[in-house]
């Protein structure tokens, strides 16, 4: 990172999991760090804990001024906020939909808004988009959480040849299944109760995204990955992270006829 950037960073979604370890790993690099969560969190030694509803364009404004009043500046942001909905498309509500969406993908414009104009007056910066291998392979059953990533995807793409020039750095992260609180935080549509036919195979799906959830590493490798990417002046537009039994879907996606990796990848997730 340039000397100029302020060791400031603000990570979403930092009380649990991704976001904390997150955190807490830039802590001990020197940050000065400020973590944020819906519901208002206790502070630690490490991390100064500040509420902010990433869905709320207010909340979001008044996060980054208690932050701008306190530090001066803003170095690094890590978009980590967000939660997943699962359930058959054909049983997701148009509101249920929109809320996904609201905050995957509206929460993350909200935080780069409220920050692109304070990273360009200083001069730089690195914005950190959380999105997930759901991101660049459609998930059954998480077809809008896998909607929200993709949205993230290009959305990082386009910002990050807008604000180049003025030294900003934005990075896509694509993880894998982590052992964190994602499990936890799901929601299900609530359609997928009412409707018998697709019941089975979201049942056997969840089974398995569970057990890879559960048995998924650590989220250390996300904090070091953060770690390497800022001392990178000029840091590729994404990474994947995670079990290389899940990562090797990008190059497959990539390389195989599509039809040949749908139905490996139905095999995979168990709904063949």
């Amino acid at each position: 990172m340039a000397s100029s950037i302020p060791k400031v960073a603000l990570v979403t979604g930092a009380s649990t999991g991704i976001g904390k370890c997150c955190a807490e790993h830039l802590a001990t690099l020197g940050y000065r760090v400020f973590g944020t969560s819906r519901q208002a969190q206790p502070s630690s030694s490490a991390v100064e804990m500040i509420q902010l509803d990433v869905d709320d364009d207010n909340s979001v404004s008044a996060a980054i001024q208690s932050v701008m009043a306190k530090a001066g500046g803003i170095g690094v942001v890590i978009n980590n906020a967000g939660w997943g909905l699962m359930g058959a498309i054909e049983d997701t509500a148009i509101e249920e939909a929109k809320a996904q969406l609201e905050t995957n993908f509206f929460g993350v414009f909200r935080v780069c808004r409220a920050v692109l104009p304070i990273m360009r007056q200083q001069g730089g910066g690195y914005i950190i988009n959380i999105s997930s291998l759901g991101g660049i392979v459609g998930l059954p059953f998480s077809g809008m959480y896998s909607a929200s990533k993709f949205a993230i995807e290009g959305y990082s793409e386009a910002l990050r040849l807008e604000t180049w020039r003025f030294g900003i750095r934005v990075v896509l992260i694509e993880p894998g299944d982590f052992n964190s609180n994602f499990t936890a935080a799901r929601r299900f549509t609530k359609g997928s109760a009412a409707n018998p036919a697709y019941q089975d195979a979201v049942e056997r799906t969840r089974i398995a995204q569970e057990k890879e959830e559960r048995n998924g590493p650590k989220p250390d490798a996300i904090a070091r990955l953060v770690e390497r990417i800022l001392n990178m002046p000029n840091p590729r537009v994404r990474y994947s992270v995670g079990m290389l039994s899940q990562r090797i879907v990008v190059p497959c996606k990539r390389f195989l006829p599509s039809r040949l990796f749908e139905w490996i990848f139905s095999k995979v997730m168990g709904i063949q």
